[in-house]
């Protein structure tokens, strides 16, 4: 009885589901890019698409930065299609600047954005459509274009003892900026550019600093042209394609070796030791007996894809990722992910979106039959 109700109230939400064409997860650069090119393309809002974000204001992950990482330290922010981002203020926080920028391009396009909306979960619908279950109804559409992003999964790593160490621990998700740690001991592990970035603007505050990681930093002394980012993409390209999980662009480039980090490498701030054995009660140790005395550990360990409502849809390879061709999940073709793995800087967001939209296209002409294929 209680199986035969459950399967009823499925039926129910699914026939009181709103219908669309395709819905899009996510507002931040690659989702914006992606309602662009469907508005482009001649899908209207609200009723051949919908965008929804559980942000509560425009800005992606961008409103979350820390008030210390200013819009002149951003690196290689791409402009949205069809509006460039000019005269801004370098010295401004980068969440003001980016949010603004964002808004701005919402109301422009009327991309008609729903917010705050939470997505619960995508599964199976009817009739060869997907069922889009969020805190304020249900969607079944055609197509779905995931553009959640990473930064609601920030990675923690798990080392032997974390528990008893009786000092802080902060993840980068969770840094509002260096004044908190003055006078602390602080150790940073992560060797991204969020890791060099909190290294330097904590070091004039804290009593002392450290940094730890995995592998050795590689610095890039050369400038990031198109082949090298081509060549970058490729490589993490070829790791979903083969249906591993992605690695980040950033681990394939290296960190680009500007006027600051030079400093703070004459300075001794990125005077980088390898990664610990062991988490103490007071710091970290190495099984060769070094140890470092500690009141924070500051991780700077990055994030993972939040792709957990698309779970019911069971897309994961035997390699841990989703494998895909391009933006779109080789197991199902009415699903993209965009801003995921090769795709997950600026640039690459808007250039997925594109082609996203280009493929869904061709997708949605053909017969229905095929989209339950």
């Amino acid at each position: 009885m209680r199986e035969r109700d459950a399967d009823a109230a499925d039926h129910g939400s699914a026939k009181a589901a709103q219908q669309v064409d395709v819905v899009v997860i996510g507002a931040g650069q690659a989702g914006l890019s992606s309602a662009y090119h469907l508005r482009r393309t001649g899908f209207e809002p609200d009723r051949d698409f919908v965008v929804l974000d559980h942000s509560p204001r425009p800005g992606g992950a961008w409103q979350f930065r820390w008030p210390t990482l200013t819009y002149g330290k951003v690196h290689g922010m791409h402009a949205l299609p069809g509006m460039e981002l000019t005269g801004a203020d370098p010295s401004r926080p980068s969440s003001e600047v980016i949010g603004t920028y964002f808004d701005t391009y919402e109301r422009t396009f009327d991309l008609q954005v729903r917010r705050p909306v939470d997505v619960r979960a995508v599964r199976e619908g009817e009739a060869g459509r997907l069922l889009v279950e969020t805190s304020a109804g249900n969607w079944s559409t055609r197509a779905l274009i995931n553009a959640t992003g990473t930064w609601d999964r920030p990675f923690w790593p798990r080392y032997p003892g974390q528990e008893t160490f009786r000092g802080r621990q902060v993840h980068t998700a969770q840094y509002s900026g260096p004044q908190e740690f003055a006078g602390q001991r602080v150790i940073v592990v992560g060797g991204g550019a969020s890791g060099t970035q909190h290294l330097m603007e904590i070091a004039p505050y804290a009593a002392a600093t450290s940094w730890v990681t995995r592998r050795p930093p590689v610095f890039r002394d050369e400038p990031f042209d198109e082949n090298i980012g081509r060549a970058a993409v490729a490589l993490v390209e070829e790791r979903v394609r083969m249906g591993l999980p992605p690695r980040s662009v950033v681990s394939v480039t290296g960190l680009p070796l500007n006027d600051a980090i030079r400093q703070a490498l004459e300075d001794g701030i990125l005077d980088r030791l390898p990664m610990f054995d062991r988490i103490t009660p007071d710091g970290v140790e190495w099984d060769d007996g070094r140890r470092v005395d500690a009141d924070v550990i500051l991780w700077a360990t990055g994030f993972r894809a939040a792709i957990d409502h698309l779970a019911p849809l069971r897309l994961r390879a035997p390699g841990g990722g989703i494998r895909m061709e391009g933006t779109r999940v080789t197991a199902d073709p009415r699903l993209h992910l965009v801003g995921y793995g090769p795709s997950a800087s600026t640039i690459g967001a808007n250039r997925a979106g594109r082609a996203a939209v280009r493929d869904i296209r061709q997708l949605l002409a053909r017969d229905p039959v095929e989209v339950a294929a």
